[in-house]
C-alpha cells in the first residue's frame, strides 16, 4: 500500500520526544527560539497583509528579498546576485530542493555523524545512499580529511555540511571551511552547507561561509532562527545560476511559491536590520554559559562549550543508553533529545536547547540533576 520510499522514513527523536511529552515540562528539546520576531519584522508583515500583498508570488520569491539575501552574502562573494537566490518554505524544503536537484538514485552522499535529522533521509527520499562521516568530540566535533578521502567511491555525489552544528554547537574555522572547499574541488563533488545558525556564533573570529569557496556550493539558510520567526516558514538557497534554475523547477513543483506577506516582512529585516536579533544573541550567549556551567557540575557529565547555535551536546558517562535516559527524563517532566537521533555518533550524549529562558534552563536542569544523583545513590 505504502512507497519504499516513505517506508524508510522514521519520525525523527527531536519531534517524538516533544510530542509525548507531559503537559507542563519544560522543553529543551526543540531548537526554536522562545523570543517573538522584531517588533519591525512583525509589523511588516501586518501592513503587508493589509495593503493587499496576499497573492501568489515569483515562484522563486519576490525580487526585492532575493535582492537583500543576495547583498547579505556579497560579502562572501561580490559576485552575488538575486539570480543565485531561491526562497523557500523554510530552510527544510530548500534542503531538499537541493537533494532532489542533485543526487540520482544509486548516489552517496556524505553526511555528518551526528549530524541534523533530515540529512540522510533527503538522500534516501532522491534514491541515494547517505554515507556517514565521523564529527567525534576529541576532535572539536569538526571533520576529519583522512577520513573524508577514505569514504569516497566512484558514487560520492555530494557532501553535506552543517557549521554552526546542530547537535553539537561546533563552528568550522576557516581553515575547515577551505579544507573541505579543497576536499570537494578534488572529488568534484558539490558542497551542501546548511548555514541557518550562521549569525548564532559565540566566537572572537568572523563566521566562515562556504559561499565564495567553490563554485560547486549550495548554501541553505532561514530566518527560523535570524528573526525567530520559526512558525511562518521561511528560508533560501543560493547556488550557481545554472544550478539555481533547475533547483527552482524542483521548489514549484513542491510548493509554487513562498508566502508573500512573509517575504515582505523578511525583507524590511535584512533592509533594516533589527536590534532585537543582536540582544537575542547576547541572551543565548549567557544561557550558553550557564547551561554548560549547571551541566558540568552534574555527576558524570562532561560538556564542551558550544561556539554557535543554540545547543549543547553534553556526554553522560553513566554506560546508559541515552535513548533510554532522555525517556526517564521525559517522565520526570524535562524535554531532551537523545544523541542517538542524531546518528550512532551521538551514542552517549543528550542534546540540551537553551532556546529558553534562565529560569527554565536552570528548572530543566535541575530535573537532569536529580536523575543523576538518584542514579549515584542506587
Amino acid at each position: 500500500m505504502f512507497s519504499s520510499r516513505v517506508r524508510s522514513l522514521e519520525i525523527s527523536g527531536i519531534r517524538r520526544m516533544f510530542e509525548a511529552a507531559p503537559v507542563g515540562s519544560v522543553n529543551l528539546g526543540l531548537g526554536e527560539p522562545d523570543f517573538n520576531p522584531p517588533a519591525s519584522v512583525i509589523d511588516a508583515l501586518i501592513q503587508a497583509v493589509r495593503d493587499g500583498n496576499n497573492k501568489y508570488g515569483p515562484s522563486a520569491g519576490i525580487p526585492a528579498l532575493r535582492e537583500a539575501i543576495a547583498e547579505r552574502y556579497a560579502k562572501h562573494d561580490p559576485s552575488t546576485r538575486r539570480e543565485n537566490v531561491i526562497v523557500t518554505m523554510g530552510g527544510s524544503e530548500a534542503l531538499l530542493v537541493a537533494a532532489l536537484t542533485l543526487y540520482d538514485p544509486g548516489d552517496e552522499v556524505l553526511v555528518p555523524n551526528p549530524g541534523f535529522v533530515l540529512y540522510a533521509p533527503h538522500a534516501r527520499m532522491a534514491g541515494a545512499a547517505p554515507v556517514p562521516y565521523s564529527l567525534r568530540e576529541e576532535n572539536g566535533f569538526l571533520p576529519d580529511l583522512a577520513e573524508l578521502d577514505a569514504l569516497v567511491t566512484p558514487r560520492t555525489r555530494a557532501i553535506v555540511v552543517n557549521s554552526p552544528s546542530n547537535p553539537t554547537g561546533a563552528v568550522f574555522p576557516r581553515k575547515t571551511v577551505e579544507m573541505v572547499a579543497r576536499f570537494a574541488e578534488d572529488h568534484r563533488l558539490m558542497i551542501i552547507s546548511d548555514e541557518v545558525y550562521d549569525e548564532i556564533v559565540y566566537t572572537k573570529t568572523p563566521y566562515t561561509s562556504f559561499w565564495g569557496q567553490s563554485d560547486r556550493v549550495v548554501v541553505v539558510n532561514s530566518f527560523s532562527k535570524l528573526f525567530a520567526m520559526t512558525g511562518w516558514r521561511l528560508g533560501y538557497l543560493l547556488a550557481s545560476r545554472s544550478l539555481a534554475v533547475e533547483a527552482n523547477k524542483v521548489h514549484y513543483h513542491i510548493m509554487a511559491c513562498p508566502s508573500t506577506p512573509c517575504q515582505i516582512a523578511a525583507t524590511e529585516g535584512l533592509v533594516h536590520p533589527p536590534p532585537e536579533t543582536a540582544e537575542m544573541i547576547a541572551e543565548f550567549r549567557k544561557r550558553r554559559d550557564l547551561t554548560v556551567r549547571l551541566l558540568n557540575r552534574i555527576p558524570g557529565v562532561r560538556c564542551v562549550k558550544p561556539e554557535g547555535a543554540f545547543y549543547a551536546f553534553p556526554h553522560l558517562n553513566w554506560g546508559l543508553s541515552t535513548q533510554n535516559v532522555a525517556q526517564q527524563l521525559l517522565q520526570m517532566g524535562l524535554i531532551s533529545t537523545p544523541g542517538e537521533s542524531f546518528g550512532s555518533l551521538g551514542a552517549g550524549h543528550l542534546r540540551i536547547s537553551f532556546a529558553n529562558s534562565q529560569e527554565n534552563i536552570r528548572r530543566g536542569l535541575a530535573i537532569l540533576q536529580d536523575y543523576a544523583e538518584h542514579r549515584k545513590g542506587r
